[in-house]
């Protein structure tokens, strides 16, 4: 099979659309939908649902894709090794938003020292996001924070975080709990924390950026359960009330991952280095 082919479906796929994926392909939309359906015709199957406002994956499409991503990602790095690359030459980083917050600069900083001609790639999101980016190949190795079931996964290094309940040293709602978005663990952690409880009166505010949370904490509308790591990086702790919680809640790991079928080249590197390393105030 045409390994364009593939590259065609995964970059339809991804954008949910032939026009835009032909966009980013350089080629003429009529050409990619006529690979598409070369594509479907030697399967003997139909990979997508057709939609007015574009395409999407059916569950056959669905089961397909992963098989061709990791062809694909197999095919790149039989290539590499046919060329006799010398170790890894460019690394794609997935890091929790906490995470990239308090630890990405000394992590890249270490990484770009050790490694002078390695490329490097950050991106950020939710340990969700970032989970589904390293299911896809779209990184090749991910900062991930609380424990993640995924027997495709490799645990390569962790660093324990200390979680705490964060208050306002001004009157405060105390029914009210503010949290990273959803997707976030500190946000399924809250939730937990709160059922813990047995709070029936109560009213959760979700934002995006944990500079937000501690404004409104330190506004007093509401307290919030987050790593020590953060309010350290983002604020001078004498600004609010610090209470420690129960262990079941305060005990968290971020952990560094990698797909057990593509160990990058510097895995004892990874393996061995110090990623606990936060960045000063």
């Amino acid at each position: 099979m045409d390994t364009n082919l593939l590259k065609i479906f995964i970059a339809v796929a991804n954008n949910r659309s032939v026009t835009l994926a032909a966009q980013e392909l350089g080629y003429a939309q009529s050409n990619v939908t006529t690979r598409i359906k070369q594509l479907e015709k030697t399967l003997g199957i139909s990979l997508f649902h057709r939609k007015p406002q574009g395409v999407c994956l059916n569950k056959d499409g669905e089961k397909f894709f992963i098989h061709a991503i990791e062809i694909i990602n197999r095919l790149e790095q039989a290539v590499a090794d046919m060329q006799e690359c010398e170790g890894q030459t460019k690394l794609i980083i997935g890091s929790t938003e906490s995470n990239a917050t308090v630890r990405a600069t000394p992590f890249l900083v270490g990484l770009h020292q050790a490694f002078p001609n390695m490329q490097l790639a950050l991106i950020t999101g939710t340990t969700e996001q970032i989970s589904q980016m390293l299911v896809d190949y779209k990184v090749d190795i991910a900062f991930l924070t609380g424990h993640v079931n995924n027997s495709s996964f490799e645990l390569l290094n962790a660093v324990d975080e200390e979680v705490v309940l964060v208050e306002s040293k001004s009157p405060i709602n105390d029914n009210t709990y503010i949290a990273f978005k959803k997707g976030c663990t500190y946000h399924e952690l809250t939730s937990d924390y709160i059922r813990h409880l047995n709070l029936d009166n109560y009213k959760v505010l979700e934002f995006g950026s944990f500079e937000t949370v501690l404004g409104c904490v330190e506004a007093g509308l509401g307290k919030a359960l987050l790593p020590i790591s953060i309010i350290k990086k983002l604020s001078q702790l004498d600004k609010f009330n610090i209470k420690k919680i129960d262990v079941k809640f305060s005990n968290i790991q971020t952990t560094l991952m990698c797909r057990v079928n593509n160990q990058p080249k510097i895995i004892t590197y990874l393996k061995g280095v110090n990623i606990g390393l936060t960045i000063s105030k």
